[in-house]
C-alpha cells in the first residue's frame, strides 16, 4: 500500500506536466469514451499506443502505471471466476468431469480488464502529472460555462481535487491501521470467516473515524483561512493553450474517430 501509485504527483520536468490542465482533463474524457466502444482488438491497440507514448513522454515508468493496478488484481481475480461460472458460450478450452472452461468466459474477463487497466493508467498519467490545485483550475474552467444553469462548478472541482488527493492519504493510513491491528493480534489472513470479518470491522471502523477526522481538520483549516466557495475568486496563475495541447487533443479525437470507424465498420472484430 505504500506503493500506491494512483492519486499521487510526480514532479518531474516533461512535456505532458507542462500542459494545460484543462487540454489533459478533455483528453482523459476522449480517451474514456473510446475506451467504452466496441472497438475490438485494433481500437484498443490503438488506445494503448496512445497510452504508452503518453507514459514515455511524462517520463513515468510504465512499473509505476502498473503499480495503480494493485488494488483491482482481486477484482479481477473475482471477475473471471464469476464469468467462468456464469458464461457457457463459445468453444470449450479446458474440461474437467463436470467444470468447463469456455473462450467467451475467458474473452469477456479479458475485455473487462483491458478497460479497467486502459482506465486506470490513464487516471494515473493524469494525477502523476498534473498538481492537485491546476487539478482544480482546470476543472472549474471547464465547467465554468455550465454556472449558468445553476451548476458550481468550484465547489464540484474542490470535490474532485480534495477525493484525488486523500486516496494515498487514505491508503496509508489504512496500512497504519493494519499494521497497529497487527501488532496486537489481529490476524488479517488466516481464520475462518468470523475471524476474518471481525478482523476487517477492526479495521473499518477505525479508518472511518480517521476520515471524518481529517475531514473535520480540513473543514476546520480552511474556514479558518477565510475560504468562502461561494465568493468570487482571483487567479495568480492564468491557463494558456499551447501548440502541444492541440496536438495532444487532435491525437485523442483521431484515437476516438478510429474506434468509431472500427465499431461501424466491424474491422477486426
Amino acid at each position: 500500500m505504500n506503493n500506491i501509485a494512483l492519486g499521487r504527483y510526480m514532479p518531474l520536468n516533461s512535456s505532458v506536466h507542462r500542459m494545460d490542465p484543462r487540454a489533459k482533463i478533455l483528453i482523459l474524457l476522449l480517451l474514456m469514451i473510446a475506451i467504452f466502444i466496441p472497438a475490438g482488438v485494433f481500437g484498443y491497440v490503438a488506445i494503448g499506443l496512445f497510452i504508452l507514448f503518453s507514459l514515455m513522454i511524462s517520463k513515468l515508468k510504465i512499473s509505476y502505471a502498473l503499480r495503480a493496478m494493485k488494488p483491482i488484481f482481486w477484482m479481477m481475480i473475482f471477475l473471471l471466476v464469476v464469468n467462468v461460472l456464469v458464461i457457457k458460450t463459445g468453444t470449450p478450452w479446458i474440461q474437467w468431469g463436470w467444470f468447463t472452461v469456455y473462450s467467451d468466459a475467458i474473452y469477456q474477463t479479458l475485455y473487462i480488464v483491458v478497460r479497467l487497466m486502459f482506465m486506470i493508467v490513464l487516471t494515473t498519467i493524469l494525477t502523476a502529472t498534473t498538481k492537485p490545485l491546476d487539478l482544480t483550475l482546470g476543472i472549474e474552467k471547464l465547467l465554468k460555462p455550465f454556472e449558468k444553469i445553476g451548476v458550481p462548478a468550484h465547489i464540484i472541482a474542490m470535490m474532485i481535487s480534495i477525493a484525488l488527493r486523500f486516496i494515498p492519504t487514505l491508503i496509508e493510513e489504512t496500512q497504519r491501521i493494519m499494521n497497529a491491528q497487527a501488532s496486537r493480534g489481529v490476524d488479517f489472513e488466516n481464520g475462518g470467516l468470523k475471524e476474518k470479518v471481525f478482523s476487517i470491522l477492526s479495521l473499518i471502523v477505525p479508518l472511518f473515524v480517521s476520515s471524518f477526522d481529517r475531514a473535520e481538520q480540513l473543514a476546520n483549516a480552511m474556514e479558518a483561512r477565510g475560504y468562502d466557495p461561494n465568493k468570487k475568486r482571483t487567479r495568480y496563475k492564468v491557463l494558456k493553450m499551447t501548440g502541444l495541447d492541440i496536438v495532444g487533443m487532435t491525437g485523442s479525437i483521431c484515437i476516438l474517430g478510429i474506434c468509431i470507424f472500427i465499431c461501424i465498420t466491424k474491422i477486426g472484430m
